[in-house]
């Protein structure tokens, strides 16, 4: 097996693309010399970075336009369970956006990449501010609900995360935009959080407020952090509430959200150092159990809830590299590779986008019969969240080291590999 996929050229293909490219910007590319290698039609693959950069557009495209026009309500499709579409159509549009963000913001964070990347990140930080600004503002036609009944709670903690990884978004926003955000997160407080995962939403709101320097609700703060120290089970895992739940929990919330309240948090109050030392050993068990979840091809094991999130299974794998926090066992080379091709293998069916380029919720294609009833297309764009490496410049080792397999293909190609133990704390 090619493990380097088409990451790599051969010196003429590089020698070709070197000077099509040179000529291309300075607008001679029609006077190429006629030669036997000009002639042949030279199939330069993307990079890995080229083919993360296509699938954020395909995913931020329609939704910040449409919501920087103040038209996304009218336009963004709501698809599900017949339940779902019917009890979320309510709050569809703020899903998207703060799904959506979460997984862009540390991209739209950096000054990272091509000439090409470059603007089209500057025109979505833009088409972002003036998104926010219409779904925060009482008087636009996209202004979300934010207070009930429900779901808001979830959504706008995703959005605040979103803000979190993308500082750049708060200093570039005016008063009264800060003024109606800072309004719109304040409605959450009206939610009662379940006794689950849904604290750390809660936590996120309040850790948002502490970061920006507003007044903070330190027990909502402090019940989200006590509870998981509380609830966790060991060998890289944390309870969904006081069970424990075979599904992608851990990842989609638990362990990404723990790792930025817990970051703005402990400047603040030294009580939860001792917690954040542990879970820094947690995060990285866990990141090695994601990445063994990976198979050869991209595909990964469908248990749990909340399939309909894709590639946002793997929010966690992705959070460890954006911050450079690998355990030792994995190279950034091998998950670059792992998750490029989750990336593809949940992208590859031709009904994963409509018509119009909205995504469609399901694992594999359009897959109503695998969702649940608070899963609709809104929530689907969880799925950017494999997105965040891309905040990582493009010199990083992560996208720079040369390809290598990840352990699942390394185990079935018969290749040696390091056995695998739990973590003990």
């Amino acid at each position: 097996m090619d493990l380097v996929h088409n990451t790599f050229y051969t010196e003429t293909q590089l020698s070709i693309m070197f000077r099509r490219n040179f000529l291309k910007g300075i607008g001679l590319t029609s006077i190429l010399p006629f030669s036997v290698e000009a002639k042949k039609e030279v199939s330069v693959a993307q990079t890995p970075r080229e083919f993360w950069v296509e699938y954020l557009q395909k995913l931020a495209e329609p939704l910040l336009t449409n919501l920087a026009k103040d038209q996304l309500k009218a336009n963004m499709p709501n698809e599900g369970t017949k339940i779902g579409v019917e009890s979320h159509a309510f709050c569809n549009t703020l899903e998207g956006f703060g799904r959506l963000i979460v997984g862009i913001s540390p991209w739209l964070q950096s000054d990272a990449g091509s000439e090409k990347e470059k603007i089209l990140r500057e025109k979505y930080l833009k088409l972002t501010i003036q998104g926010l600004a219409n779904a925060t503002n009482p008087q636009a036609k996209d202004y979300m609900p934010w207070s009930t009944p429900s779901q808001p709670l979830v959504d706008a903690a995703f959005l605040a995360l979103g803000l979190m990884r993308c500082p750049k978004i708060w200093e570039m926003a005016d008063a009264q935009l800060r003024k109606n955000v800072v309004a719109s997160f304040q409605l959450t407080r009206n939610i009662k959080p379940y006794f689950s995962n849904w604290l750390l939403f809660s936590g996120m709101i309040e850790a948002f407020f502490l970061n920006i320097g507003e007044d903070y609700d330190k027990m909502r703060l402090d019940f989200a952090i006590r509870q998981h120290e509380q609830w966790y089970k060991g060998d890289g895992t944390f309870g969904d509430g006081p069970d424990f739940h075979w599904d992608y929990y851990n990842s989609f919330v638990i362990q990404p959200f723990l790792y930025e309240i817990l970051r703005v948090a402990v400047p603040k109050h030294s009580e939860y150092n001792n917690f954040k030392q542990k879970a820094d050993k947690i995060y990285g068990r866990y990141a090695i159990i994601q990445e063994r979840m990976i198979n050869p091809d991209g595909s990964f094991t469908a248990y749990g809830r909340s399939l309909g999130y894709r590639a946002g299974c793997f929010h966690h794998l992705a959070n460890v590299s954006l911050h450079q926090s690998l355990p030792t066992e994995l190279s950034p080379a091998q998950v670059r590779e792992a998750l490029t091709a989750v990336i593809r293998k949940t992208t590859e069916h031709k009904d994963t986008f409509d018509k119009n380029g909205w995504l469609r919720p399901g694992l594999y294609g359009f897959q109503p019969s695998i969702l649940e009833n608070y899963v609709v297309t809104g929530s689907s764009y969880l799925c950017s969240s494999v997105l965040l490496p891309l905040g990582l410049p493009e010199t990083d080792a992560f996208w720079a080291s040369p390809a290598q397999a990840w352990t699942s293909q390394k185990i079935w190609q018969g290749a040696e590999v390091s056995a695998d133990h739990a973590l003990s704390l």
